[in-house]
């Protein structure tokens, strides 16, 4: 296992060397901490044939119940090649409901079944039970910058 400790808290000025040091350091433990992050929902949604993107949709469609399908296609930033066969597959599953909209009869809108609200909340659950370990663990300060790199990063996008 590689050491995710920072090699560079030596007190000194950061050089150049030490900086690309760190950086490597940060891509390397998100590297790590993503793989933590989603081992848990990995194994669940493996007994379901399932993987990461039907996660993505389950929980973006439980946090934006009635989006409609071009609303999602934005959020997840995919084209619709790459949703079509998942979301089709959660469909067929019944996790996943779609129904014409009421103001908009080409606009198709998607919400959770109940299974699937099931399905979403112990999949997010555990993970943010672990964000609740790690951040207890690191205290609000590093908390609040965790969010803070969070949000910069998404603001990158």
């Amino acid at each position: 296992m590689l050491d995710l400790h920072d090699p560079t808290t030596t007190g000194a000025a950061p050089s150049s060397a030490n900086r690309e040091i760190r950086l490597r350091l940060a891509v390397e433990q998100l590297y790590f901490g993503y793989r933590a992050f989603t081992a848990s929902p990995d194994r669940i949604l493996e007994q379901r044939g399932l993987g990461r993107v039907h996660h993505r949709i389950l929980y973006f469609v439980g946090r934006n119940s009635q989006i409609s399908v071009n609303a999602l296609l934005g959020v997840l930033k995919v084209s619709k090649q790459a949703l079509n066969a998942p979301l089709r597959q959660l469909i067929e599953m019944r996790l996943v409901a779609m129904e014409t909209a009421a103001h908009d009869k080409r606009v198709r809108q998607l919400k959770l079944t109940a299974t699937g609200a099931k399905l979403e909340a112990k999949l997010t659950g555990a993970q943010m039970k672990l964000l609740q370990t790690v951040f207890d663990e690191a205290g609000s300060e590093a908390e609040a910058g965790w969010h803070q790199v969070m949000r910069s990063l998404c603001e990158k996008d």
